[in-house]
Order: C-alpha cells, then structure tokens, then sequence
C-alpha cells in the first residue's frame, strides 16, 4: 500500500494510526500541501479532489480518510475499530465524523488560506475562527464520551475505535492552536492515555520523513 500523505495533515495522521494499529507495510508518497503539490497533475489524475490522505491499493485509489480507514478496518478486521453491534457503531461513527466532518473541515488550510487572501483577515481573526470551531465542537464531542467511555481512556468503551483515531489527531492541533482545553477533561485525558501508544506514537506528524519541510 502507498499513502499519499502530508506530515503535518491531520486527516492524514487519522490514516497513518489505523495503518499503524492493523498492522500493516506501507510506504508514503509526500506532497507538500504549502507548496501546492497535492494539485500537481500527476496527483489530481491519482486523486481528483486533491486532498491528502490518498490510499493506493489493490489498483485503485481511496480518498477521504474515513472511507479509506473503514476499508482498512473492512478489510484488515483485526483489531477492529467499529463496535460489531449497529448502535454501537453508530456512536462510534457519530464522534468520529463530528471531528472529521464538522470541526477539522472549519480549519482546514485551503479555508484558512481564504479568509487571509479572499476575505482579508487578519491572521489573529483567523486563529480566533479555528478556535472557536474546535472548542465547540470538543465541548459537545466531551459530552458523548463522558456517556460512552467505560474507561476515561478511551472514546467508546475500552478500547480503541475510529473516534480516538480521529480524536488524538484534532487533539494535536488544538495545542498547535493554543486552545482552551479546560473544559474538556476527558478528551485530554484519552489523548494523554493514547498519543504514546505505539501505533499512535509512530504516526505522529514529527516522526513522519518530510517532517518539517
């Protein structure tokens, strides 16, 4: 497998720990997201959304980290990252995707890039919006887990599922950002039981080749 990746993309980060937690040889191909590569032509015809994290497997192409982690975790079920029981796995998906489709998108570069250039605010204005967006949504995200959690290291139940997959990811960049992560206990907590673990430790942006570039 090859993974179209970026070291400092957090939806990529997302694809690395599943990769890491099956178990599984992959190699990685860097497209530098500040430097404009993931809309080189090469890529686009491999990716057309131009996002990262892209999967290349068995012939095909997988985009958006979600679908490509649920075909990690299709494919290569153990240890699994979805709860077999349906409303479990409803709940598991319900956190994972308040992260994926409801706070990251909000901060995401090419938004941030159009506020700056489009919009013209300032770089404090833009910071203020990523902000707010990520502690509102981990304020309601702290609500489901304190529900959920049998452990408080863990998203759902005991042990690791896609909500912390994606949880540690976010958590790394509301630091980055300088949030207010006061009134989320919990969410610190499962971040702190988790980024250290191997799978999740080995995924992490610094450790990645192109770190830093």
């Amino acid at each position: 497998m090859l993974l179209h990746s970026y070291w400092r993309s957090s939806a990529a980060f997302r694809a690395r720990i599943a990769l890491n937690l099956k178990g599984i040889a992959y190699g990685q191909a860097a497209h530098h997201l500040l430097r404009g590569e993931q809309r080189s032509a090469a890529y686009l015809a491999l990716n057309p959304q131009g996002f990262v994290p892209a999967l290349e497997t068995a012939g095909e192409v997988i985009g958006q980290s979600i679908a490509l982690i649920e075909y990690l975790d299709e494919t290569h079920p153990e240890p699994p990252l979805l709860p077999r029981d349906p409303l479990a796995r409803a709940q598991v998906r319900s956190m994972a995707l308040g992260i994926a489709c409801d706070i990251h998108p909000l901060g995401n570069r090419r938004v941030v890039v159009y506020l700056r250039e489009q919009l013209g605010q300032t770089e404090a204005a833009v910071n203020a919006w990523t902000r707010h967006w990520i502690e509102t949504g981990f304020a309601a995200l702290e609500t489901a887990v304190r529900r959920h959690s049998a452990d408080g290291r863990h998203c759902y139940g005991a042990s690791v599922t896609l909500a912390d997959v994606c949880l540690v990811p976010q958590m790394y960049n509301a630091r980055r950002l300088e949030c207010d992560l006061s009134g989320v206990p919990m969410l610190v907590a499962i971040d702190a039981a988790l980024k250290d673990a191997p799978a999740f430790a080995a995924a992490a942006p610094e450790r990645q080749p192109d770190a830093g570039t």
